[in-house]
């Protein structure tokens, strides 16, 4: 029976299982290798031996409402989108209130963690970790591995022949960016176009010489502020657009979405994505385009090679004279403390069980959290991650046999295996993946039973924002703040902003009334149909979303 629980790393992640752990009658030892809870959150200015940490002006890609944990909500005076050092004083305040921190031993490494003799029967770990240069070792039922995917720098120099042999210029990854003051007056090639390479060359952009930013495959670039500025993800992650992408034909909802990407403007004329690509990524930027239609940001194709001074694109195009390459390339996440029997069990997240559990080891007492990307808020699937988990060790909740899970596995690895060298997008759906762990952990709300019993809660949660708040009406865990938490979101997001009120007469209570009468009749239509044709579902994670 699993009791003694152990938990690496004092993230998001490692915050939320203490507090699941507890939840569940657990005990819970978190062992933080800084001296201080926020994992990627928590800035700082040095290296700190490696860590990473978020760069001075980074400010969160998703909402409050969209990101926080679900029976937390963040202040109402809070903005939507929060600058890092509001977001770590949020954490605290989650810390404090839940008393989470007499859980965590700080400046603790932890430098292994390996099978109990007798695993197979007690499922233990063996734990080695370190404080002070002093090692020390403990015995636990379970471990909780929370220290997320940005471990340890992705620095793929074999790619770009020349950098590291002819280029004498400076190179370096986004991982040691902290401030522009290094970059003032140089001219910059930043390679990656993820999130993180867009907010650098916007940021360069502002005291650099000249910005160049390389992009290897199509991207799509969103703004933070969607219809009537409210947030984006707000306003786009809702069941009722999830339940249209199932429904509807994928040629169509292709279409769709690709006139919606090209709404603001178009990315073909920019050279940033086109209509018929098959693959492509998505960023969060809302001032890359005018930096692209200023100039001050040039967009470039990938790197061919490096000569001393100067980058050779693939399209046959060199730019001279560059001072600084700045890799914005991802990271990678090594794991260096599990035993190799254990870490050679997965080599990415869909190697595991729910891209939790490795499914071949005897006992299922080794939980992954957080090492899912999502298209929302990686927090809130780390907390649900963590929900399940806890449940799973407490007894409450069972996992499938071994041979199903392994099936379940073979079901998220491609059929032809891909360039090695070609980094895939792990990104999964945020409302498919939530809502999957959610029914696993007996959470998941039931929007056709809340039509019957509370309709205006059922519309709120199938045509608003799918906020976790949705996962605390039900099961364990159940939050009595939760139904008017989900009913007060809005008011929460525009509390901020109220800092010079102008007249507006308009009633919009009244034109949420009639959209609520509106919509009755869609709901029910949509419902009879789910239940005439519709089981179920079991463990497959192919199963169709349920409203």
């Amino acid at each position: 029976m699993v009791r003694h629980v152990a938990i690496i790393g004092a993230g998001v992640g490692g915050l939320a299982s203490i507090k699941c752990c507890l939840d569940e009658g657990l005990e819970p030892t978190c062992f933080e290798r800084s001296e201080d809870i926020g994992g990627l959150w928590r800035y700082t200015d040095s290296m700190d031996g490696g860590r990473v940490s978020v760069y001075r002006s980074v400010i969160t890609n998703t909402s409050k409402e969209m990101s926080c944990f679900s029976d937390f909500p963040c202040p109402e005076d809070f903005p939507s989108f929060l600058p890092h050092g509001l977001l770590l004083e949020y954490f605290r305040m989650y810390a404090q209130h839940f008393d989470l921190l007499r859980h965590i031993r700080f400046k603790t490494t932890v430098v292994s963690v390996k099978k109990h003799p007798d695993f197979t029967t007690s499922g233990q770990w063996d734990v080695i970790t370190e404080t002070d240069g002093v090692q020390e070792s403990h015995v636990f039922d379970a471990v909780m591995v929370c220290t997320g995917h940005y471990q340890e720098p992705h620095l793929p120099l074999a790619s770009f022949p020349g950098i590291d042999t002819r280029f004498k210029g400076q190179y370096l990854h986004s991982q040691e960016y902290k401030d522009v003051e290094a970059f003032r007056g140089k001219r910059v090639l930043v390679v990656g176009i993820g999130n993180t390479g867009g907010d650098l060359s916007v940021e360069l952009s502002r005291v650099a010489a000249k910005v160049f930013l390389s992009a290897r495959r199509n991207t799509w670039v969103f703004s933070r502020v969607s219809d009537q500025g409210f947030p984006f993800d707000m306003v786009n992650t809702t069941r009722l657009n999830h339940f249209l992408d199932w429904l509807l034909p994928s040629a169509l909802t292709k279409r769709i979405r690709f006139r919606k990407f090209n709404s603001w403007f178009n990315h073909a004329n920019y050279g940033l994505a086109s209509t018929k690509s098959s693959t492509f990524k998505i960023i969060i930027n809302e001032e890359l385009p005018f930096c692209l239609l200023s100039g001050t940001v040039v967009l470039k194709p990938n790197v061919k090679e490096f000569t001393e001074n100067s980058a050779v694109f693939e399209d046959g195009t060199t730019e001279e004279n560059i001072d600084v390459v700045l890799f914005a390339t991802g990271y990678i996440f090594p794991f260096p403390f599990l035993e190799e029997s254990v870490r050679s069990l997965f080599g990415d997240n869909r190697d595991l069980y729910k891209r939790i559990f490795p499914p071949q080891l005897e006992k299922p007492t080794l939980a992954i959290i957080g090492l899912v990307q999502l298209t929302g808020s990686v927090m809130v699937g780390a907390e649900m991650q963590a929900r399940w988990v806890t449940g799973i060790f407490a007894g409450w909740n069972k996992l499938p046999p071994a041979s199903r899970m392994m099936a379940d596995v073979l079901k998220q690895k491609p059929l032809v295996k891909r360039n090695p060298s070609e980094r895939q997008n792990l990104k999964i759906s945020f409302i498919s993946y939530t809502d999957e762990i959610a029914s696993c952990a007996g959470v998941k709300p039931n929007v056709l039973k809340l039509l019957l019993t509370d309709p205006r809660l059922a519309l709120a949660i199938f045509f608003g924002p799918c906020s976790p708040y949705q996962y605390r009406l039900v099961g364990r865990g159940k939050w009595s703040g939760a139904r008017d938490a989900i009913l007060t979101q809005w008011q929460r997001t525009l509390k901020p902003l109220r800092t010079r009120v102008v007249d507006d007469s308009s009633d919009g209570s009244a034109g949420w009334r009639w959209m609520c009468l509106l919509a009755l009749p869609v709901v029910a239509l949509t419902a009879g149909f789910l239940l005439s044709k519709y089981p179920q579902p079991g463990w497959s994670s192919w199963a169709r979303p349920q409203l």
